[in-house]
């Protein structure tokens, strides 16, 4: 009994189980997120009825790698904070991103459907949020606006930017 140590060594991917590449690519994607908001927000395209993100062309990145997934919603969740939301705004919003994120890098083996899941989670949730958080009626007009902003933002320039960054992807993720 001597000899026994009183401190177990344990093995540092059982504390943290995330490499420093994934840490920081999410890191990175999260501040490029909210410095694209911040330039849809100063064209006052980020936030109510009308809303096309640049930073929502971003949500195709779980295509290539699973770090886009927190890089996106606490991205998200700081451009919703730093740029004044609503509270319903911050947290459903941030969400309806990490629900996006998660079933686009669920079907990152079929490249057209990457923009499908974000388009639709945000379709789903905003209209709703813009109606409990602001107000915003009717809540059918939110649904075709907030499905336009997602279109353009996700299906066109996401498309463009999966498109894109896949002739690197080797190199980048």
């Amino acid at each position: 009994m001597k000899n026994q140590s009183y401190h177990q060594v344990i093995p540092a991917k059982a504390v943290w189980p995330y490499s420093v590449t994934t840490v920081v690519q999410a890191a990175m994607i999260a501040a490029i997120y909210v410095v694209l908001t911040f330039l849809a927000n100063a064209f006052g395209l980020a936030n109510y009825a009308v809303q096309i993100r640049f930073s929502e062309a971003l949500t195709i990145l779980p295509y290539f790698t699973p770090a886009a997934i927190p890089g996106l919603f606490i991205g998200c969740l700081l451009s919703n904070i730093l740029t004044g939301c609503a509270i319903p705004d911050i947290v459903f919003g941030s969400v309806a991103t990490l629900i996006g994120a998660v079933l686009t890098y669920c079907l990152r083996k079929y490249k057209w459907l990457a923009p499908v899941p974000p388009i639709v989670s945000n379709m789903l949730i905003i209209p709703f949020v813009l109606l409990y958080a602001y107000g915003i009626r009717p809540l059918w007009f939110s649904f075709i606006t907030v499905t336009a902003g997602e279109i353009i933002s996700c299906g066109v320039l996401g498309m463009a930017l999966l498109l894109a960054l896949e002739k690197y992807r080797s190199k980048i993720f």
